[in-house]
């Protein structure tokens, strides 16, 4: 049981291969399950209590733990310390940053393997405590499903064929070992081992396999992908916020325009909406850092803590998130003011991010009053200056930066004098011919992310999206000795062509931005001015007038992103011109609406109908069974069912000769009947074919009467079928249509079954005994077959 539980966690676990880069994790994986495994294989061996076998797992875990991830902190290398404590708290915090800053597949740093490792070894502990000492294998299943579902709601193409089969695999081999080792005492065997029950686990297991594998061709939503997720599918709601960073690449690869908003701006091009700075980087990702103890309440009026120019361009900007739901605000940049939000929020001075402390951006209306500085090109070339009115830390590199970035920015930067002339001619160089835009390039290449090692296999392949190109561009500007950063927000998206009526001013324009306008870019800072965006990425966003190389032109597109475009293609110069609205889902294609709601329809339809003839099929299944093979024993199952389906179920005090006599003298058997009638005769036939299965079965259980002769097994399997049908023709007559019909796809002898089956998880929580589960399901069964229609 222990080498099937093992087996199956670390089959689910291959699923997490995309999530994590590289094979690199799986070896502690495969210590930590195998470790625990063998200490509980041990421990039930020796006949140890169950509870103090759970225990010991858990101590397994705890030191196969500390001996892999803290061995240098720990007592005698597996014993944990006080500094194993604070180097597992810089562990969890790691990993926190990974979840938060990367992007899968997310470099397997050791704080983010350690977090894996430790819930594949809890899942084992979980699985093995259901299916030995609880008795309740079936539920095993859950601890690998939470294992297969995590890869799927981060990976794009989902879990994976070899996780998901593999995991299938192992849970029928956990079925199988419980049943043979607890088989179920109703079940008819001679041997005490449960002989075929592996069998019959390999193709129940089977069976849900196919089906979990065709499921997704029903189902509305799963167009790519493997079970359980498909690339239409979000488990979060569609109306899923931005996440820095990490859903970024998601959010772009998604086909959907979930999570929509519309602004309204005075502005005379759409500008660019900004819900969060990444400006902390240290070598492995990027990620937010909020500064809490600066932070200030109430974006009603805001202002950066260094200087701003004197000439300044005021905008104004109504903003309408709809089901958009994030913590961080939506807003251009620079905001001065935000007025009509609902909630508390609260504002960093360094960045002037907007972020909810007790609500968030879904269903907010609100209005943006921001400056911008008015740059051109011959302001920001003048400035050379050392900027020394902001943190140093928008400067910091860690010292592991690889070779490559660094020759890299050496190279692209040779010759150009002054920062505006670095900052352009490494977003030249990015723009350039050389790199493309793509969102499926990095996740087959394995360097999805922005860490350094990323960022070099970037530079490498020289193709990626806007993730890749702005940590390269911040990453070499910071090389060059200029502070960056990386904004996450909206692209400008397209106009809907409508307008937006604002007390005082002429009716705004009004734009549109959804999942697929998601987008990172650098920001600069030069003294004397502030912050400035730059777009790198070719074929997205809007390259400004400040940053346009005249030289340049008829080079990379500079236009509002086009994501029909071919990577690195020429495209016409800037335009500050309004976008031509972009077709959403299902517009210019009504043809294909049409035909996918036809055919989401006729699915729907063929499961609901599947579902409703379930029991009738189910039990037609077990009654054909029973009868193939034949013998008293199973005829007589199929008997009592028979009659619990028509409304005289069997009661657990009586004899086979007593449950015979009252289902002889039921009105459902037509008994006391007149023979010379022909309805009569036909019931006299099914009386006789009740004491003819009564009689076999008594000399199969009991032994034969003294004196009276035996059929033959043969004469037995043939003559069992017959009376079946006799006993169900006589039932069929004397039943109402309604019994008739309840017997047929609703069968009670079924359904009671069902109800003790689904309130097995219920049982183990409420500590309900088996005994009771049992009563309760003989009660439902009799009120089930209790209820009589009479027109």
């Amino acid at each position: 049981m222990s080498a099937a539980i093992a087996f199956a966690v670390l089959g689910a676990s291959l699923s997490l291969n995309g999530v994590f880069r590289g094979w690199a994790w799986l070896v502690p994986a495969i210590t930590t399950v195998f470790v625990v495994g063998l200490t509980l294989a041990v421990l039930r061996a020796l006949r140890v209590h169950p509870v103090l076998t759970t225990l010991g797992g858990f101590l397994a875990l705890v030191f196969i733990l500390d001996f892999t991830f803290f061995r240098p902190e720990s007592i005698a290398g597996f014993i944990p310390s006080g500094a194993t404590l604070d180097t597992l708290g810089q562990f969890l915090k790691r990993a926190g940053e990974t979840v938060v800053s990367e992007t899968a597949p997310v470099s397997p740093n050791a704080g983010i393997v350690f977090v894996a490792c430790a819930g594949l070894g809890l899942v084992a502990i979980l699985i093995d405590a259901l299916a030995v000492p609880l008795g309740m294998p079936a539920t095993s299943g859950l601890g690998l499903l939470v294992v297969l579902v995590f890869p799927a709601t981060i990976k794009p193409q989902g879990g994976g064929l070899p996780g998901f089969l593999a995991a299938a695999v192992g849970f029928i081999l956990i079925l199988g070992c419980s049943q043979w080792f607890a088989p179920d005492s109703r079940l008819q065997t001679d041997n005490a081992h449960g002989t075929g029950q592996l069998k019959r686990s390999i193709v129940i297991g089977g069976v849900a396999l196919v089906v979990g594998l065709l499921l997704p061709l029903a189902v509305p939503g799963f167009e790519r992908g493997t079970f359980p997720v498909g690339s239409r599918l979000n488990p979060w709601g569609v109306s899923n916020g931005l996440n820095p960073m990490i859903t970024l690449g998601n959010s772009l690869r998604n086909p959907t325009g979930d999570g929509s908003i519309t602004y309204a701006t005075s502005s005379t091009a759409p500008v660019y909406l900004r819900s969060v700075t990444i400006d902390k980087f240290d070598g492995d990702t990027w990620a937010p850092d909020d500064r809490e103890a600066s932070r200030r309440i109430g974006p009603g009026r805001m202002a950066p803590d260094y200087p701003l120019p004197a000439e300044l361009v005021r905008q104004l900007t109504v903003v309408d998130t709809g089901q958009f739901t994030s913590p961080y605000l939506p807003v251009p940049y620079a905001p001065t003011a935000v007025n009509g939000l609902s909630g508390r929020w609260s504002w960093d001075p360094e960045t002037l991010s907007i972020r909810g402390e007790d609500s968030t951006t879904r269903n907010q209306q609100y209005t943006v009053y921001s400056a911008l500085p008015s740059v051109t090109s011959a302001t920001l070339s003048q400035d050379n200056a050392k900027p020394t009115s902001i943190s140093q830390d928008f400067i910091q590199l860690p010292s592991n930066v690889p070779d490559i970035v660094k020759n890299t920015a050496k190279t692209v930067t040779a010759g150009a004098n002054g920062n505006y002339a670095k900052a352009m001619a490494i977003q030249n160089y990015l723009r350039s011919s050389q790199f493309s835009y793509s969102l499926q390039a990095p996740v087959q290449g394995g360097y999805d992310g922005n860490g350094l090692s990323v960022l070099a296999d970037f530079l490498q392949q020289k193709s990626g999206y806007c993730v890749h190109f702005a940590s390269a561009m911040a990453v070499m500007a910071r090389l060059e000795g200029i502070p960056s950063r990386i904004a996450v927000g909206y692209a400008p998206g397209h106009a809907t062509g409508a307008t937006v009526a604002v007390a005082g001013q002429e009716p705004l324009p009004e734009y549109q931005v959804d999942a697929r306008d998601a987008h990172a870019w650098p920001e600069l800072y030069f003294e004397g001015v502030g912050w400035v965006g730059f777009e790198p990425t070719p074929s997205r966003g809007v390259v400004p007038p400040y940053a346009s190389d005249p030289v340049a032109a008829g080079g990379p597109s500079t236009n509002l992103h086009d994501e029909n475009l071919a990577p690195g293609a020429s495209t016409p110069a800037p335009s500050t011109a309004a976008v031509p609205p972009v077709a959403g889902p299902g517009v210019g294609s009504g043809t294909g609406t049409g035909s996918a709601a036809i055919l989401y329809v006729t699915a729907a339809a063929l499961l609901l109908a599947v579902l409703v003839a379930s029991p009738r099929l189910v039990r037609s299944g077990i009654r054909a069974r029973r009868l193939r093979p034949g013998g008293p024993v199973l005829a007589w199952a199929e008997l009592q069912d028979l009659a619990t389906d028509y409304g005289v179920p069997p009661v657990p005090s009586e004899t086979p000769r007593h449950f015979a006599a009252r289902l002889s003298n039921s009105a459902v058997l037509g008994a006391p009947v007149a023979a010379a009638s022909p309805s009569g005769a036909d019931d006299d036939a099914g009386q006789h074919a009740v004491a003819s299965l009564t009689g076999d079965f008594e000399r199969q259980r009991y032994g034969p009467p003294a004196g009276v002769p035996a059929d033959t097994a043969a004469e037995q399997a043939n003559a069992a079928p017959i009376r079946i049908a006799a006993v169900r023709a006589a039932f069929r007559r004397n039943a109402t249509w309604f019994e008739a019909f309840r017997a047929d796809w609703f069968p009670p002898s079924l359904m009671s079954r069902w109800f003790q089956l689904l309130s097995t998880p219920f049982r183990w929580l409420g500590g309900m005994s088996t005994a009771a589960a049992r009563r309760a399901a003989g009660s439902w069964q009799r009120l089930f077959s209790s209820i009589r229609w009479r027109p």
